[in-house]
């Protein structure tokens, strides 16, 4: 079997309310928004590093309610971040519900405000 060298360029999230998660991702999180190309539905591109999260505002089809309090057994996204206490005084800011890894490394997790589980751990 060929070996491939892979690299994540994007993960998408859906969302109900772009605006509204614009105000999570950018004004809490700090992702730089990026240029998005015209396409024919709502939606916003976010800087991460070299990757991206798009955030695309499509009907949703998995439960909002109901999910695992704990973002670590549900699908979600991981990403590094400088600082796990630095995050933490922005979501406590930002009033948002975290909860910290379970697994012992310095990581918490999150949701935004359609559900999707967020993943942040801290650089070593």
């Amino acid at each position: 079997m060929t070996a491939h060298n892979f690299t994540l360029h994007h993960a998408s999230l859906l969302v109900s309310d772009t605006e509204q998660s614009l105000r999570f991702y950018r004004d809490v999180l700090g992702m730089p928004q990026t240029e998005r190309p015209d396409l024919p539905f709502p939606g916003a591109w976010l800087q991460i590093g070299a990757q991206q999260i798009h955030l695309l505002e499509l009907p949703n089809p998995d439960p909002i309610s109901g999910r695992a309090a704990h973002g670590g057994r549900d699908r979600h996204v991981a990403m590094h971040v400088d600082s796990i206490d630095a995050l933490r005084e922005s979501l406590e800011r930002g009033g948002i519900e975290f909860t910290l890894s379970i697994s012992g490394r310095k990581a918490l997790f999150c949701r935004d405000r359609d559900g999707n589980a967020l993943e942040f751990i801290e650089r070593p």
